[in-house]
């Protein structure tokens, strides 16, 4: 069930982002990092598009989680990256090249690595509220920090910056699912309600989005979706550790793997951010200014 769950929803995720991009792209850059670009990008068809499909990823992603550990889920969810090359190379008229697929395959399958190498299984006893927030904070901060530096960097730097925000919220998103997905079975609905995480989740949502389209904006794909696609799966299981007490394998093999991981991981992000195939389009124009 977890592999026809989260196989869809990566499916969706990735076609969902480059739909988004392609609109993202034609908006003024004046509207990065504001609530308007959302309400500016809201009439744009081809971006509602992306973002249903998105949504029905996300919801698929998150029936997933609850489920499963997040280790067998969030690898799975890095597979959006093939299928948004697979849409970029339909949509234009560059070939992937073996690189391109190297370049994926070594992104997703070095995420993997990390994470099933780690295996982070669920551990006994209560994580104190001290704790709890300490993480929930580190997080929030971390993502906090690559926004301000994002906005002092020049347009082609900020991408990767920003999408590694988003992705970095995400992961936070995920395990704030996993523990309502909890609230659900044991207080029902109207115990959820009542609960501050799902409406961190949908917070966190929206700032995400706010983060993403942004990235999109100010460059091609391959900017930002790799940087998306290792910092949410990392912040995921970071969280799962954190605040879950989800435990991580730490033997020599076991580390030794997530050490051959990070450099396929490393690898496909830079073969990526180097390959034309993933979408760039012509900006819409600024608005003339008024005096």
């Amino acid at each position: 069930m977890i592999y026809l769950l989260s196989v869809p929803a990566a499916c969706l995720l990735g076609f969902g982002f480059v739909l988004q991009q392609h609109a993202a792209e034609r908006e003024p850059l004046s509207l990065m990092l504001s609530f308007r670009l959302l309400v500016d990008l809201a009439r744009v068809p081809l971006w509602l598009a992306g973002i249903g499909c998105m949504v029905m990823g996300q919801i698929l992603g998150a029936l997933a989680l609850t489920r499963g550990s997040l280790a067998e889920v969030e690898p799975l969810l890095t597979l959006n990256l093939l299928f948004a090359m697979a849409l970029a190379r339909w949509l234009g008229d560059q070939p992937l090249g073996w690189s391109g697929w190297l370049g994926a395959a070594a992104l997703s399958c070095g995420v993997a690595a990390i994470i099933l190498a780690g295996r982070p299984y669920s551990g006994q006893g209560q994580v104190g509220v001290v704790r709890h927030w300490v993480v929930i904070g580190c997080v929030l901060a971390l993502a906090g920090v690559l926004v301000v530096i994002a906005k002092h960097l020049r347009l082609l730097y900020r991408p990767p910056l920003l999408a590694a925000a988003a992705g970095t919220l995400y992961g936070l998103q995920d395990a704030l699912t996993r523990v309502s997905g909890h609230i659900v079975g044991a207080r029902g609905v109207a115990g959820l309600l009542v609960s501050w995480e799902p409406w961190a989740v949908v917070a966190l949502a929206v700032v995400g989005l706010v983060l993403v389209q942004s990235a999109f904006e100010a460059g091609p794909l391959r900017l930002s979706l790799p940087a998306l696609s290792v910092a949410e799966p990392l912040s995921g299981i970071a969280c799962g550790i954190g605040f879950l007490h989800d435990e991580l394998r730490t033997t020599p093999a076991a580390l030794a793997w997530q050490a051959v991981g990070v450099v396929a991981a490393v690898s496909g992000v830079i073969v990526l951010g180097r390959h034309p195939v993933m979408p760039s389009g012509k900006r819409r124009p600024e608005p003339p200014a008024h005096h």
